[in-house]
């Protein structure tokens, strides 16, 4: 949007890994300045493409993690137009480097964060060279703003559409109707942005591109990035001035619970250690009282956009834990085997149903051993440690979550928020480590699970019809064991 001016960092993949909220000011000089180093002006603008890149870097890392928490940049300019925007991350599916395996899912949850809100605008950014149908910014924007009052359609790539196809339909809003219309844009390539092409030059490019396509030359004067500049404009001033009653009313509203709080200090002394004490005991009850109903599900403010707290922590429980588990590989055909060679070890030289003082049981093993029990149950609980420990770590960070959100009330005190926040966080990630010894721990203690349950027989071999031991010598008169015993559960 600035026509001289090339500092938002481009490459492949996913590079928008933190939401930037740029506030484009008019201004007759021309610098840019982050909201973490407010007292440094920067008038080269690759030193801001940097600048966005190691900040990016120092909240997620350098292997492609991403965070939600957003930069802030101001950019003051003769060329622009008072304008907010917010870049948010592109919907990413399968996850590389440091990302986590639901990264689709947070990018989704950071994204509706932003556009939920009603006083924002949102541009659905959709490649012409893709089904608009499939649009994963559409979806989203219809998600929250159904009958599309708040959404602009932007169409990129239309010079990359195959040959002897365009995308007029969709322009002329047609396909897929949206109150504000659809805009199109002929971006840089990566060849050009590695080639250094200017934005002069890429803005005339792109100009003289709608102009001598049969299919956008009657709409050209309504296309192009400098029309986008202008419409977005034009339409966040006009959303403003439509959003201004409803702003005013919610204004007058926290206005008039202010007034009722200011009457009930009007006889407070500053100066009284007992009301001060008083109000620092309120304010961390208050915060137990607010993680405690967040937790619990019982808080006076219901969110509809998304699930937190304790309703997050039980699909945790119920819904990835579970789906973790099912992804585990099991092959039944290994653990059959596994069984009748942990039994037949188990055994040695004497038969399977041979007794050790001399005289012989059951020949078909009836009961399992406990030492061939707990060898294969022992082999089988290990692999529950990895997903019961995501498990944990999830709910760690849904936890240290809902504290940050229930310490959000002390913002007019820094210290005591801080402090609170440190507090109760270094309690979690204690209680974490504690909680993951104990699955560590489960392991060491597999052995002990059958006396602890009475000496009972926990599982017993259900022997199909038997069959020569191929491991065995031929000889007349042997016992035979199974070939393929399973595992079943015995009544107790």
């Amino acid at each position: 949007f600035i026509p001289c001016r090339d500092f938002l960092p481009r490459g492949s993949g996913i590079v928008t890994r933190r939401p930037l909220i740029l506030q484009l000011i008019f201004s007759k000089t021309e610098y840019a300045e982050f909201l973490h180093c407010k007292s440094k002006k920067f008038t080269d603008f690759d030193e801001v493409r940097q600048e966005i890149e190691a900040e990016t870097d120092r909240v997620t890392g350098t292997n492609k993690g991403i965070s939600p928490i957003p930069i802030n940049l101001r950019v003051y300019s003769p060329h622009v137009l008072n304008l907010t925007l917010i870049d948010l991350p592109g919907i990413t599916k399968v996850p590389v480097g440091d990302q986590p395996q639901d990264i689709e899912y947070q990018i989704k949850d950071m994204i509706l964060q932003f556009i939920s809100r009603e006083s924002s605008l949102i541009l659905a950014v959709t490649p012409a060279n893709m089904d608009l149908a499939n649009s994963d910014a559409l979806k989203m924007a219809k998600e929250v703003d159904p009958q599309g009052l708040r959404t602009i359609g932007v169409i990129t790539k239309l010079d990359l559409m195959d040959e002897g196809t365009d995308a007029r339909d969709v322009l002329e809003n047609k396909l897929l109707p949206l109150r504000r219309g659809y805009i199109g844009v002929v971006n840089r390539s990566q060849k050009d942005i590695d080639g250094k092409k200017d934005i002069r030059a890429a803005l005339a490019a792109e100009r003289k591109f709608f102009l001598s396509h049969p299919a956008y030359r009657h709409m050209a004067d309504r296309m192009g990035t400098p029309h986008l500049q202008k419409v977005l404009n034009q339409q966040l001033t006009n959303h403003i001035r439509e959003t201004l009653p409803s702003l005013r009313s919610k204004l007058q509203s926290q206005l008039l619970s202010l007034e009722k709080e200011v009457e009930e200090y009007k006889n407070f002394r500053p100066d009284d250690p007992t009301r001060k004490t008083k109000a620092l005991l309120q304010m961390v009850q208050q915060f137990g009282v607010d993680f405690e109903k967040r937790i619990e599900g019982s808080g006076d403010q219901v969110d509809t956009l998304e699930l937190s707290g304790g309703a997050r922590i039980n699909r945790i429980f119920h819904e990835r834990f579970p789906f973790e588990l099912v992804k585990m590989e099991f092959d039944e055909k290994d653990l059959r085997r596994e069984i009748s060679y942990a039994i037949k070890n188990i055994h040695g030289v004497r038969q399977v149903g041979e007794r050790r003082g001399g005289g012989s049981g059951s020949p078909t093993g009836l009961f399992t051993p406990d030492l061939a029990f707990e060898a294969i149950v022992k082999k089988q609980v290990v692999k529950l440690k990895e997903p019961c420990l995501k498990c944990v770590d999830l709910v760690i960070q849904e936890l240290i979550n809902t504290v940050r959100q229930c310490t959000s009330k002390l913002g007019s005190y820094p210290r005591l928020r801080e402090e609170t926040e440190r507090i109760v966080t270094t309690h979690i990630r204690e209680r974490e480590g504690k909680t993951k010894d104990q699955v560590s721990r489960r392991r060491r203690h597999q052995r002990r699970w059958p006396r602890e349950l009475g000496e009972k027989p926990l599982a017993v071999l259900r022997p199909p019809s038997p069959t020569r031991d191929p491991e065995a010598p031929s000889r007349g008169g042997d016992a035979v064991a199974p070939a393929s015993p399973s595992l079943s559960p015995a009544s107790c």
